[in-house]
């Protein structure tokens, strides 16, 4: 038997993001051949209804069966533990959670132990409007006792144009709107932000951006790769 264990990633939740989820681990693995990387199964199921809509009440196409059915399936296909790359899809996190005996990684919590750690004084909340109206990340951070942000209405609208209609739609998004809305937490005087939609992880590292703009994404896969016994690359 193996001392390593297998990574489960519920993933399509979209498609771009579970990619790159898969690309920041092994980029993060400390590795010199291919036995070095972690196991990983990987769902990529693009067809699970829109998690958005849903908690909005836009869709009556509830995602959480799908999800449910997905991690049994890791679960038996021998998965030790299970990674979901999509902040809203924590709004099912619980439900999904009743359904397997193994773990599974809640990257809002964890995302939210990072900035603690970090001593931020005031977090700005980067995410869905299905994110932000269940206050996913905001219960966190008061729960960790961090000071935390979001979006006015017009940036986060913004900020929704720019994860469907470029990231999701495969187009590049326009940073103009981005930095405007990047500087509208600014004047509310955050000190970093948290890029809580998989979309926004992906064009962290399309554009770059610095440590200001905390990807908990890139937090999640050292995360599965320190769980799966292997080491992350300094």
């Amino acid at each position: 038997m193996s001392f390593y264990k297998t990574l489960g990633i519920l993933g399509g939740l979209g498609p771009i993001a579970t990619m790159d989820l898969c690309r920041l681990i092994v980029n993060r693995t400390e590795a010199n051949c291919d036995q070095d990387h972690i196991n990983m199964i990987i769902f990529n199921h693009a067809s699970i209804p829109d998690r958005t809509n849903f908690i909005l009440g836009k869709s009556k196409d509830n995602p959480l069966i799908f999800m449910q059915e997905d991690a049994i399936k890791l679960e038996e296909l021998g998965a030790d533990f299970i990674v979901i790359p999509c902040n809203t899809a924590h709004y099912f996190y619980d439900e999904i959670k009743k359904c397997v005996d193994i773990p599974i990684v809640h990257m809002i919590d964890e995302t939210v132990k990072f900035v603690k750690n970090k001593n931020i004084n005031s977090i700005g909340i980067l995410a869905t409007t299905g994110t932000v109206k269940t206050n996913l990340y905001q219960d966190f951070c008061l729960k960790y006792g961090i000071d935390f942000q979001t979006l006015d209405h017009k940036y986060q609208d913004d900020l929704m144009y720019l994860i469907y209609d470029c990231i999701k739609a495969g187009k590049k998004a326009n940073m103009d709107i981005f930095n405007e809305i990047i500087l509208s937490l600014k004047e509310k005087n955050c000190d970093a932000v948290i890029m809580g939609c998989t979309e926004l992880s992906v064009l962290k590292n399309m554009e770059k951006l610095n440590d200001f703009y905390i990807d908990p994404m890139e937090i999640v896969a050292d995360l599965c790769i320190k769980a799966c016994g292997k080491l992350i690359k300094e």
